[in-house]
């Protein structure tokens, strides 16, 4: 099996943050490796945990070559109310920072490949993976974004209005936690999906989002599943499958049906 690494990581201001990630089979440190940075990244929602993972997707890419690191950043709830209380009025904005502190971390280790970065996350992580791809496009190359909010005008107010206070009272917030303030910066490279009857997350979210890139000539993917609700569930394994030739292919330069 891939052999699995529990840490933490200190960033520039000095937070410790948690890492694990799973190094691929066989691993050289004289090699290179795509890494691929699976995240979730909503406020007091962690990804890193000391416990064998429900979800064996991780094992089975790094046995193929890939570096899965998951990374909480200080918002996570592992600093308590400490961490959590800086997200107030400006979501996005500490996950971005931390997450971009991440991949320069790794950016300096010999055997990451540092033009094969890739982020995947699915509805906040969603929104974080969108983000990644606009406002940190230096740093991330490819991303998968599942039914992702990219405004959050977008999202309901019970959830957003609890960090975000009303667009009333923090224009600014809003504005830069918006996927469209940094669209323009985006270079290519993103895989978007989402259900067409979203009770969660409103389709609205990547139908403006797919607009916009159309309107700025961007190119990128994306697969529409129609009848499918929050989380892809009764296409699951066409989703997955979808994802696996995306990274395959960006990733590692195969195609996942040469297995």
């Amino acid at each position: 099996l891939p052999k699995v690494e529990l840490f933490r990581f200190t960033t520039s201001d000095g937070w410790r943050l948690p890492v694990k990630w799973f190094l691929p089979t066989n691993f050289d440190k004289n090699k290179k490796y795509p890494v691929l940075i699976s995240i979730y990244g909503g406020p007091n929602a962690a990804t890193v945990h000391n416990s064998f993972p429900h979800w064996l997707l991780n094992y089975f890419l790094a046995s193929n070559g890939i570096i899965v690191v998951q990374v909480d950043h200080r918002g996570s709830g592992h600093f308590g109310k400490q961490g959590v209380a800086l997200m107030h009025r400006h979501l996005g904005k500490w996950e971005m920072h931390d997450y971009i502190e991440a991949v320069k971390w790794l950016s300096k280790k010999t055997f990451v490949d540092t033009n094969k970065i890739a982020i995947s996350g699915g509805s906040y992580g969603g929104y974080v993976t969108c983000m990644a791809m606009t406002y940190g496009a230096d740093y991330f190359d490819y991303g998968i974004a599942q039914y992702s909010v990219t405004d959050w005008r977008l999202y309901d107010n019970v959830y957003t209005e609890r960090y975000m206070d009303m667009p009333a009272e923090n224009p600014e917030g809003y504005k830069e936690s918006s996927v469209f303030t940094y669209v323009d910066k985006y270079k290519g490279g993103l895989l978007i999906t989402h259900g067409t009857i979203d009770d969660n997350v409103p389709f609205q979210n990547t139908l403006e989002l797919v607009n916009k890139l159309e309107e700025l000539n961007k190119n990128f993917e994306m697969m529409i599943y129609p009848g499918e609700r929050h989380g892809i569930r009764y296409k699951f394994m066409h989703s997955l499958k979808l994802e696996l030739k995306f990274l395959f292919k960006n990733l590692l330069g195969k195609d996942f049906t040469d297995l």
